[in-house]
């Protein structure tokens, strides 16, 4: 199966929650296995991270009722999306007889759960895969940062920067 392929999706719909706030939880778990994912959202200190389990969860079971062959190891969050929903205007008092409006945000989130491909075994990969030629790859060292001697002064500060004396410094040590 090519791992471009969806395996299976769940949606939650009108999470009582701005986009803003889920997006942050569900960056954290887009492109992870399952099980990390899971484990990701379970030790995540935000309060949307339980909902966003429960979906996961959901998605799972979605795959499973789906597909009876599906391995749930080769599982990973494909998709994350979180898109706003509708707001609810609410109407707070204030001071002076005037009155604050509230927008209570809602958002929806889609994930959607594909399969990765099987591991090759180990004998076709030394019986003349397409990596078996040159040897493994070298990584190049990465290179040190740039030093600068000081900071770049601009403006009226230039010359003093510079090292330059300014007239009223020579007129003192005269």
């Amino acid at each position: 199966m090519p791992s471009g392929e969806i395996v299976a999706s769940a949606r939650l719909r009108y999470l009582g929650t701005s986009a803003q706030k889920a997006r942050l939880v569900v960056d954290l778990i887009r492109g992870k296995d399952v099980g990390d994912a899971a484990t990701t959202l379970r030790f995540t200190k935000k309060a949307v991270a339980r909902d966003i389990g429960r979906l996961l969860e959901s998605a799972v079971a979605n795959a499973r009722q789906k597909r009876q062959d599906v391995d749930i190891d080769q599982l990973y969050v494909s998709t994350a999306m979180v898109d706003g929903g509708p707001s609810l205007k609410r109407i707070r008092p204030a001071p002076m007889g005037r009155a604050f409006r509230v927008l209570k945000r809602m958002c929806h989130v889609t994930l959607a759960l594909g399969q990765r491909p099987a591991p090759r075994p180990a004998k076709a990969r030394e019986a003349g895969g397409p990596d078996t030629g040159a040897g493994p790859a070298r990584r190049r060292a990465p290179k040190a940062p740039r030093r600068t001697r000081g900071r770049r002064v601009t403006g009226r500060g230039a010359a003093k920067a510079a090292g330059s004396r300014s007239k009223r410094s020579n007129k003192a040590g005269s």
